[in-house]
Parts: structure tokens; C-alpha cells; sequence
């Protein structure tokens, strides 16, 4: 058995970040990925499907003619399209790989980085069997982390055959551009890749809802915007419907969606897509040879620090990512397998706070999210003020001949009037939203962030206006501007009485 300082099982972002970071600290680590190098964050999830949003978002600029030039004979290639997805997710994969193999061999790092390819399962709370493909070897290790992510969910009987019927990690499997495509889920995923194929202009879009909106988690507001912008895209959205039965045709697929009215629809397509949400993959490790004991949805309980919970107790198990059921985004595993090695190193640092994440949405145009929406607000039975301010007023969103979009801010209706939560949709939205999230976090007032100085033109200037029309100091106001400037209190015994 090889023993090591550190094992990591997964090499997403949870699982990469942990292994630098013990090389910070002196660690010898041991790196097993069973699969791509990077994981769901690089081949099939974050990195392939945002470089294809990228390049259908320039194909859809270069097809506008409404700034004053055309593109003429514009077309596009998928198997192109896919060459150059799978480019960037292996310069990435490059870029990974030539780290690891510098602190696997450099005499001057005292940390050092082993890959091992394989799939692993536990022997017991300290060791690992992982089968290679020259046999099994038998690792252990002071320390294990788990960050093996996750995988799409099924829906159930309707089984993926990677060809007409696909998931997130099908769409490279697609020879090229389907005529019809239906998409079903209308969460983040569903959303995105309603977005992408319908920018190239090449497929007819549908996506099936079973809500009464997209995005049901977030305030309406902000759901009837996307699923506006996503019907302008050409998006056909079926909502309150629930799928059926899919029939497999030599040349179609046959779509039976029933809806809550009581009247049914069949529709043909080409391509289903099903994308609703994933799920973990631990079962995989045969957690209950460690002691682990999953939760009903095969996650593991962690504490502050990222340990793993054993009958209320923190261990010697870490998990990062994922599969810990908190919010699969890319940044919370980054940050949680490098706070997991710190507590490993007994280095200082404060329990992860997921209060305040940032979350971007890939849609036409992006949606950036951090800190409490309205709903959350009302349920918690926090007062807010909330104000909107629309990117038409913004001079650089004028001068980009690009003004879909806004800037929602809530902030706390008392005498501090603390930053609660931002939504914004627009050119670099998810650039200027970390800002937000910075200000958020250290717990600034509305008068605290008005002492900014804004640069001109920028699009950022928004989210200066959005929080001077909540004290009435914007530079232009509600009362000319009624559909672009809103502010709205709420109170809960207001709200109850």
C-alpha cells in the first residue's frame, strides 16, 4: 500500500484546488480520477457548455443588422462549433496536467502531486482500492478527500441512449445541429441550452416547464424576464406540462406533453435533452466501507471546515464540492477543497459562509445573482427595499446599442439600509456582480457604497443609480421613467395585515 499525507478522490474543481493547495503546505498527495481530468467542470459541465454559449453568443452578434453593418452568407458548422469546445476544455485539461507533472517531479517543491487513473472505493476509513488499468493498487492516506461531484439525474423511464436521447454530457456526442430539439427542464440547465441552440439559428427550441415559469426558484420578476428573452430567441416554452411518454420513430421522435389544464400536445423532434439537475455519484465509493452514512440524497453533512460528519462528530474525512448538497457551483468547490486542506495543515481560517454566493446564469443576456432574492427575504420575514433600474438609462449600455437588462438591489428597510441581495442581467453583469458580492459581504450600507466613485461610461453606473433611486437621489426619476425605475417596500405585517 502507498501511503500519503493527503488522498483526493476527484479531479474537478474541488478535487484540483485541494491538491495545489496541499502542495502550499508540504503535503505528498494523491490525486485518483477515474474519469476526464477536471471533471463535470471541464469536459462535460461548466467549461464545454459556457465556451459553446461564447460562440453562439458572437454567432448571434454577427448576425444582427440592426448596427449598422451585415454579415453576408453567415453560416455555421457543429462539427466546427464542437472542435473548438473541445480545444478549450483540453487546453485547460493541458494546463492542469502540466502543474501536476511539475510538482509530481520538481526537486524544489517539498509537496509533491501524484495522478492516479482509476476508479476508487473505500477498503476502510483510511484506505482505498483503486482498479487501474494495470490492476488494482491500494492506496491510503492521514487525510482523504472526497470530491467526486456529480452526474446528471435520470428522469425516470426515459433512458439516455446518447444519440436522440441525451444529457448535459451528450451534447458532444451530437454529429450535428438536431432540427428540432426539446428541452426538458427549465432550471439553470435547461435555460442555458435553450439559450444556446437557439442563438445558432439552426434548431427549432422547445422547452418544457412544469411550472407556471422558468426559474421557479427565483422572484417572478426576474423569471418572466428570461422566459420573455428566451421567446424572443425563438424558444417555444411549454409551461405547466408534463411529459408523457417519448416514442422513438426511424426518423423523429414522437413527444406526448401533457398540461395542467387537462389537454395534451404531441410534437415532434428530433433531440430530447433532458436537464434536471444532477445528482451525486458517491454510491460509487462504497461510502459505508468508511463509516460514511450518505444522506437520502447521497450527500455527505459537513461542518464549517468541510469535514465530514460521522454520527455528529468531525473526522478524519473531508468532502469538497458537489457532493456535499450545498449549491453545485464551480466556486463553492474550489473554495471548499482549499479550505479543507487548510483545516487538514491546522492553518487559520474562518467556516465557508454560503450566504452571499455569486451565481451567473448563461442566457440572452446573462443573469448575475448574489445574496437573497425577494422570496428568500419575505420567508425569512426580513423587511427589504427593493428597487430596479433599467440598463436603457445606462449611457454605456446606450453606446454598446445593447439595453435589454437591469439592476435589482435589496437592501434592508431600517436606518442602515445594508445590501441584502442583487440580481442583474446585461453586458458584464457577471463582471461587476463580484464587486457586489464583496460589498455584501462586508455588511456596507447604502450611504457607505454611494461614497464610490463610479468610472463614466461604464455599466456599472446602474448599480449606482438602482441605489440612488432608493433614497430618491437618482439623477433621473421614477415619475419620468415609470417603467424603468421601480422601488417597492415590504414589510411582513404589512404583508399579513
Amino acid at each position: 500500500m502507498l501511503n500519503y499525507d493527503l488522498v483526493i478522490i476527484g479531479s474537478g474543481p474541488a478535487g484540483f484546488s485541494a491538491a495545489v493547495r496541499g502542495v502550499d503546505f508540504g503535503m505528498k498527495v494523491c490525486l485518483i480520477e477515474g474519469g476526464h481530468l477536471g471533471g463535470a467542470g471541464i469536459m462535460n459541465g461548466a467549461l464545454t457548455s459556457k465556451t459553446m454559449y461564447e460562440l453562439s453568443q458572437d454567432f448571434s452578434i454577427a448576425g444582427r443588422v440592426d448596427r449598422g453593418y451585415r454579415a453576408s452568407a453567415l453560416s455555421v458548422d457543429y462539427n466546427q462549433v464542437l472542435k473548438t469546445v473541445l480545444h478549450a476544455a483540453k487546453e485547460k485539461q493541458y494546463q492542469m496536467r502540466s502543474q501536476i507533472e511539475t510538482f509530481a517531479h520538481s526537486p524544489e517543491s517539498k509537496g509533491k502531486i501524484t495522478l492516479l487513473r482509476g476508479m476508487a472505493t473505500f477498503i476502510d476509513a483510511h484506505s482505498l482500492s483503486v482498479a487501474t488499468k494495470d490492476g488494482e493498487q491500494v492506496v491510503g492516506g492521514k487525510n482523504i478527500l472526497i470530491a467526486t461531484g456529480s452526474k446528471p439525474r435520470e428522469y425516470p423511464g426515459l433512458e439516455v441512449d446518447g444519440e436522440r436521447i441525451i444529457d448535459s454530457n451528450g451534447i458532444t456526442s451530437l454529429k450535428k445541429f438536431p432540427e428540432r430539439i426539446i428541452v426538458i427542464g427549465s432550471g439553470i440547465i435547461g435555460c442555458e441550452f435553450s439559450t444556446i441552440f437557439s442563438n445558432f439559428k439552426q434548431t427549432e427550441v422547445h422547452l418544457l416547464d412544469r411550472a407556471k415559469r422558468v426559474l421557479p426558484y427565483e422572484d417572478e420578476d426576474i423569471s418572466d424576464y428570461v422566459a420573455r428573452n428566451l421567446a424572443n430567441n425563438g424558444v417555444i416554452t411549454h409551461h405547466t406540462a408534463q411529459l408523457r411518454e417519448i416514442i422513438k420513430h426511424p426518423d423523429y421522435l414522437e413527444v406526448i406533453l401533457d398540461y395542467d389544464d387537462g389537454h395534451s400536445k404531441v410534437i415532434e423532434v428530433d433531440v430530447a435533452l433532458i436537464a434536471i439537475g444532477r445528482v451525486s455519484t458517491l454510491d460509487r465509493l462504497k461510502p459505508q466501507n468508511a463509516g460514511l452514512k450518505p444522506t437520502e440524497r447521497g450527500t455527505l453533512e459537513i461542518d464549517g471546515s468541510c469535514r465530514v460528519l460521522i454520527n455528529g462528530k468531525p473526522s478524519h474525512i473531508y468532502a469538497a464540492g458537489d457532493v456535499t448538497g450545498h449549491s453545485q457551483l464551480y466556486s463553492v468547490a474550489e473554495l471548499q477543497g482549499r479550505r479543507a486542506v487548510e483545516q487538514m495543515a491546522g492553518a487559520e481560517g474562518n467556516p465557508l459562509d454560503y450566504s452571499h454566493m455569486s451565481t451567473l446564469m448563461f442566457f440572452k443576456p446573462e443573469v448575475a445573482a448574489v445574496g437573497a432574492n425577494e422570496k428568500k427575504l419575505q420567508a425569512a420575514g426580513i423587511p427589504y427595499i427593493a428597487a430596479y433600474y433599467s440598463n436603457k438609462l445606462v449611457n454605456r449600455n446606450i453606446a454598446m446599442r445593447s439595453t435589454t437588462g437591469f439592476i435589482k438591489i435589496m437592501v434592508s428597510n431600517d436606518h442602515e439600509h445594508r445590501l441584502l441581495g442583487v440580481r442583474a442581467s446585461g453586458p458584464q453583469a457577471s463582471a461587476y456582480i463580484v464587486s457586489v458580492a464583496h460589498l455584501i459581504n462586508r455588511g456596507d450600507s447604502l450611504g457607505e457604497v454611494l461614497k464610490i466613485f463610479y468610472p463614466h461610461p461604464s455599466v456599472a453606473e446602474g448599480i449606482q443609480e438602482c441605489l440612488r433611486a432608493i433614497v430618491g437621489r437618482s439623477i433621473y426619476k421614477p415619475i419620468a421613467f415609470p417603467d424603468d425605475i421601480k422601488t417597492r417596500e415590504w414589510k411582513p405585517e404589512t404583508h399579513n395585515s
